[in-house]
């Protein structure tokens, strides 16, 4: 594993995070160690199927190992970490087949959102919305993924909270890791993303004019869209280590 920057990346701007000069306060090292890890296995600069190594970690987050053992049970709670015993911890790998249930299930909760919040959502809410949909604009003509996706998360939990249910928002909180991951992996292609923002443009006009099943349905298809393409790269990496496994030693 190639020891980590210390220096600002995108990653840490994604979420606003400080860069590894500052070292934080004793009681903020768990904190720092797990919103590190949780960002670079988001955006994959930790790779589905890495071992870490706890020594390079320690090293590269200036924590000691008591903090990044804790961050690391707390991403294996979270389904980001695979823990074994007498084995190093390996970054979750992506799986078609969870991504392929995680669309049902995410599609279905955001679409229920879309059509909540077409029938309550004020000027004003749209108002933000407006800006979210135009700073992800900005950062897609700039090429920043980090920060588009930050903006593109803040833009579907806005829709969640204006739909003004509180479990339906704690139910998508609880799943917003792994869709979180997915969700990246899914921009990573370029003609995905710029499909995303047409997609998004639509949802914010539905919800201004106020239809409710319009809405509902924007949302559900936008989630499948893009998530259908992550299922379908890992699809495709399964059948080619799979073939490469039947070919014949020489």
């Amino acid at each position: 594993m190639e020891k980590l920057r210390l220096i600002p990346t995108p990653q840490d701007a994604m979420l606003g995070n400080s860069t590894g000069e500052e070292i934080p306060k004793k009681g903020d090292l768990h904190l720092h160690a797990v919103t590190m890890l949780r960002n670079m296995i988001i955006t994959g600069a930790l790779s589905p199927g890495e071992r870490l190594n706890e020594r390079e970690l320690c090293s590269s987050l200036n924590a000691s190992r008591t903090p990044v053992r804790e961050a690391i049970k707390t991403l294996a709670q979270d389904g980001l970490i695979e823990v074994s015993p007498n084995r190093s911890p390996v970054v979750f790998p992506l799986d078609a087949q969870q991504t392929a249930d995680l669309i049902v299930v995410v599609a279905s909760i955001e679409a229920l959102a879309g059509e909540l919040a077409a029938a309550l959502v004020t000027d004003a809410e749209i108002a933000e919305l407006g800006i979210l949909h135009y700073t992800m604009l900005k950062h897609q003509a700039n090429d920043d993924l980090p920060h588009y996706f930050k903006a593109n998360k803040a833009f579907h939990r806005k829709i969640l909270e204006y739909a003004q249910n509180s479990t339906l928002l704690w139910v998508w909180d609880l799943l917003s890791l792994r869709v979180d991951r997915a969700r990246y992996a899914s921009n990573l292609w370029p003609e995905r993303w710029s499909k995303a923002m047409q997609e998004h443009e639509f949802i914010l006009k539905c919800l201004s004019d106020r239809k409710p099943k319009a809405t509902s349905l924007a949302m559900s298809e936008h989630v499948q869209n893009g998530l259908s393409v992550v299922v379908r790269g890992l699809l495709q990496t399964q059948q080619s280590r799979h073939q490469n496994e039947r070919k014949p030693l020489d």
